[in-house]
């Protein structure tokens, strides 16, 4: 199904603290490290968590302002980018990489207290949820399992970072689009995905940066190789390890 494409970045609204709503007790059942907080954490975090509806291209995080929140996805899919770099003529617009059901990110900001070096914007419409940077602060002064949960997530990152430049050396399509799919089925960062992710092809070629014919061609191809299925909505990974390693020719 064809979409509207996404409007530039540098135009693109951000989301107001104001659309944003208190958590109900079927919202905890999507984060993934509140099982690592004692009684007195999960109540403070069930009365500081928010949640909002993100509109396709709107988006969550900009370039340059103060950082308030550590985010979450809990539905949807989200991509971090510079595009905003594109208007200044200092560099040309690069995707990071994308963000799928269940991923938390922007800890390193939240813990510098910096202000943004890239944009979060939502590719389809989303939930997101968040915490106040007060609140995780004062979860890694006194939960020592909160704690090991965000050093766990920066070592992922960085591994992903490091995968990603591996990711810009590729010259064939196939093999990016394989490695960016692999990305978006991480299991320790984006534990919300499962076996299936629900994306379009049309969403795929904005983080790989590809045209949506020349990502259908790569999605036949990565299913002939038996790594992926590709189903209704969405792609089914087979074999996450041979998504990582494929390799044309």
């Amino acid at each position: 199904m064809a979409q509207r494409p996404l409007p530039p970045t540098a135009h693109a609204h951000a989301v107001r603290p104001s659309r944003s709503r208190a958590a109900q007790p079927e919202d905890l059942q999507h984060i993934p490290w509140l099982v690592t907080l004692d009684t007195t954490e999960r109540a403070r975090v069930a009365r500081d968590l928010r949640l909002v509806h993100v509109a396709a291209g709107e988006l969550v995080c900009r370039i340059g302002r103060p950082v308030t929140y550590w985010f979450g996805l809990v539905d949807g899919l989200l991509k971090m980018s510079n595009d905003s770099a594109a208007t200044t003529g200092r560099a040309s617009p690069i995707t990071f990489t994308g963000v799928s059901p269940g991923g938390w990110f922007g800890e390193g900001t939240v813990l510098k207290g910096e202000v943004y070096r890239y944009n979060i914007q939502a590719l389809r419409q989303s939930v997101v949820a968040g915490i106040s940077a007060d609140t995780f602060h004062w979860l890694l002064d006194r939960s020592i399992g909160f704690n090991r949960f965000v050093m766990n997530q920066l070592n992922e990152r960085l591994g992903q970072f490091i995968a990603a430049r591996e990711i810009d050396r590729l010259t064939h399509p196939d093999e990016r689009v394989a490695r960016n799919l692999a990305a978006l089925f991480h299991p320790v960062l984006y534990p919300g995905v499962g076996e299936v992710l629900r994306i379009t092809q049309q969403e795929l070629g904005y983080l790989v940066g590809l045209s949506r014919q020349r990502v259908n061609e790569a999605l036949a191809a990565l299913q002939a190789a038996g790594v992926i299925r590709v189903e209704y909505g969405g792609v089914r990974v087979l074999s996450l390890e041979g998504l990582r390693g494929y390799r044309t020719g």
